[in-house]
C-alpha cells in the first residue's frame, strides 16, 4: 500500500474558520495515524477574495496548534510550487486543460454574460443554470479564429447529459448522481486562473495525495472531480467528507457567532490545546468515553471511520468546561505567565498577583473569568447586607454584626497576617466563643470582599489584602450593618 499523503489547502481570505481548522486537524491526523505525510498548499486562485496577511495567519495557526506540515511553500520536497498562483504562472493548469480539450473532455467557451443568463433548465421542480454546450459545437476553425482575435474565453469540462455517475466516499459510501445535474463546470477562468475545482484535482494528483479530507459541502462536486480523474486516466483518491459544524440553534456556524475562528477563541481566553481537543470532537468520537486528548494521543486514537455523518454542534459551554480542565492541569508558571496580563488589567492595587493567580487557577474556565473573581481587591463593590444571612452557617445580619464587633480588637492586635496565622486566630476565636468556624468566617469573608463567591477563604483574602486594608473593610462592614 502506498504511503498516506493528505493535504490542507486553505484560501488566504482572513482568519482561520473553525471548520478549516478541523479540516487541517483531520487531514493531519489521517496522515500521522498511518505514519504518512501532511502537506500545506495555498489555494489563491480566487484573486478577488485574497486578504493581505492571511497567509501569515495560516502559518501562525498551524504552528500554534502543532499541525506541522511535512511539505509546503517553505518545505519543497520536489512536487512544488505549493502556491497555486505560482503553479498557474508556470502554465501547469492550462497545459492539463488543453490535454482535456484534445481528448474531447473539455472545450473553449466564448459566451458572454448576457447569453449565459439565458441558460436555464428545470430539473425536477427546480430552475437551475446549466450551460447548454453551445460552444461545444463550434468548429475548429471558429475556435481558432476567436482565439486569434483575442476574444475572451473560459475552458469548460465536457460532462455527459445522460446516464449517471457514481463515486465512493469513505463515510457516506457509494453515491450516484444523475448526469443531467452535472453542469459543464469552468476549468480555466477568463483571467487565465484555474477554478478551485480544477486546480485541486490537478494538484492532488501531481502531489500524490491519497486521501482528500474536506467539508461535505463538496460532496455535490465530487462526481465532476471523478470525471476529471477518469478523463486523465488518473487514480481517484479516497474521499473523506466531514459533517457541517452548526451553532446551538443548528444553523451554520458564522462569523456573527463571535467564536467562528481560531483567533476569535484565543482572544476570548481559550487555550490552544483545549481548542484543538474540542475541534477534534466536532464530528469524531473515540472508542471509549474519554474526552480529553493531547495532540499526540489524538494521532494514536484517530480512526477516520468514526467520523459522524450528522452535523456537529459547536457547544460553547462544553468548550468552556474543557478549557477549565486544561486550566486546572496546567503548570502554574505557564498559567501565571498567561494570566498575568488579565490580573494587571483587573487589579491596580499593589497585591501579590502570584498568590491571587494560585487561588483562581482551579476556579476559572477562560482567562476573562478572572475579572469576576478579583474585582473586589481594589475596592469592595456595593452589596446588599442580606448577604450576611446564610442558613447553613446559621448567620444573619445581627449575628454577623456582633461577631465582627467582637473580632475587630482581636484582629487589630494581630501582627502576623499570613493565612495560617489568621486561620489559627479565627478558628481559636470561634472555639473560645463556642461558635462553629463558618459562623465567624462567613461574615469576615463577606466584609472583606462584598462578594457571594470568592476565589479563596476569608483568611486567604486577608493575607493578600494585608492588615490595614482588612481592618478598614471590617470597620466599613460594621458601619454598614449598624
Amino acid at each position: 500500500m502506498s504511503k498516506v499523503r493528505t493535504r490542507f489547502a486553505p484560501s488566504p481570505t482572513g482568519r482561520m474558520h473553525v471548520g478549516n481548522l478541523r479540516t487541517a486537524l483531520y487531514a493531519y491526523l489521517v496522515a500521522k495515524h498511518e505514519g504518512g505525510d501532511f502537506l500545506l498548499r495555498i489555494e489563491d486562485t480566487d484573486q478577488e477574495r485574497l486578504v493581505e496577511g492571511a497567509v501569515d495567519i495560516i502559518y501562525r495557526t498551524l504552528a500554534a496548534t502543532g499541525l506541522i506540515h511535512d511539505e509546503g511553500p517553505d518545505k519543497d520536497k520536489g512536487v512544488g510550487p505549493y502556491v497555486q498562483s505560482e503553479r498557474q504562472a508556470a502554465g501547469i493548469y492550462l497545459k492539463y486543460a488543453k490535454q482535456l480539450i484534445e481528448k474531447g473532455e473539455a472545450y473553449y467557451c466564448f459566451c458572454d454574460d448576457e447569453r449565459l443568463a439565458e441558460c436555464k433548465q428545470v430539473i425536477g421542480d427546480k430552475e437551475i443554470h446549466i450551460y447548454d454546450k453551445h460552444c461545444l459545437n463550434l468548429s475548429k476553425e471558429e475556435v481558432e479564429a476567436n482565439l486569434a482575435a483575442g476574444k475572451p474565453y473560459v475552458i469548460r469540462q465536457n460532462n455527459p447529459r445522460t446516464g449517471t455517475t457514481t463515486f465512493v466516499d469513505e463515510l457516506y459510501g457509494e453515491i450516484t448522481v444523475d448526469n443531467a445535474e452535472l453542469d459543464d463546470m469552468i476549468l480555466i477562468k477568463s483571467d487565465g486562473y484555474p477554478t478551485y475545482n480544477f486546480a485541486n484535482v490537478v494538484d492532488d494528483h501531481l502531489m500524490g495525495i491519497t486521501h482528500v479530507v474536506r467539508g461535505n459541502e463538496y460532496i455535490s462536486s465530487s462526481p465532476k472531480y471523478n470525471r476529471l480523474y477518469e478523463a486523465f486516466g488518473w487514480e481517484v483518491p479516497k474521499y473523506i467528507h466531514c459533517p457541517l459544524i452548526t451553532n446551538e440553534e443548528h444553523q451554520k456556524l458564522s462569523k456573527r457567532s463571535g467564536h467562528s475562528s481560531y483567533e476569535d477563541l484565543i482572544e476570548q481566553g481559550f487555550l490552544t490545546e483545549a481548542v484543538v481537543n474540542f475541534v477534534a470532537l466536532l464530528g469524531w468520537s473515540p472508542e471509549n468515553d474519554n474526552e480529553i486528548f493531547s495532540l499526540e494521543e489524538l494521532v494514536k486514537e484517530f480512526d477516520y471511520h468514526r467520523i459522524s455523518k450528522s452535523p456537529a454542534v459547536f457547544d460553547i459551554t462544553k468548550l468552556k468546561w474543557m478549557n477549565g480542565e486544561y486550566m486546572k492541569a496546567m503548570n502554574f508558571d505557564k498559567f501565571y505567565e498567561m494570566a498575568e496580563p488579565y490580573l494587571k488589567e483587573y487589579i491596580k492595587g499593589d497585591y501579590d498577583l502570584k498568590k491571587i493567580a494560585k487561588m483562581v487557577q482551579t476556579r476559572i474556565e477562560i482567562f476573562p473569568d478572572i475579572k469576576d473573581h478579583v474585582d473586589f481587591f481594589d475596592a469592595v463593590p456595593e452589596y446588599d447586607s442580606a448577604m450576611y444571612t446564610h442558613k447553613k452557617m446559621k448567620t444573619n445580619e445581627e449575628s454577623s454584626l456582633a461577631v465582627l464587633k467582637e473580632l475587630l480588637p482581636v484582629l487589630e492586635a494581630q501582627d502576623d497576617y499570613s493565612n495560617d496565622a489568621l486561620y489559627a486566630l479565627l478558628s481559636g476565636f470561634a472555639a473560645e466563643h463556642e461558635y462553629k468556624n463558618g459562623y465567624v468566617l462567613w461574615p469576615v469573608r463577606t466584609a472583606v470582599s462584598g462578594k457571594q463567591m470568592t476565589p479563596g477563604g476569608a483568611t486567604e483574602l486577608m493575607e493578600i489584602l494585608g492588615k490595614e486594608e482588612s481592618i478598614k473593610r471590617i470597620k466599613a462592614a460594621i458601619e454598614k450593618l449598624s
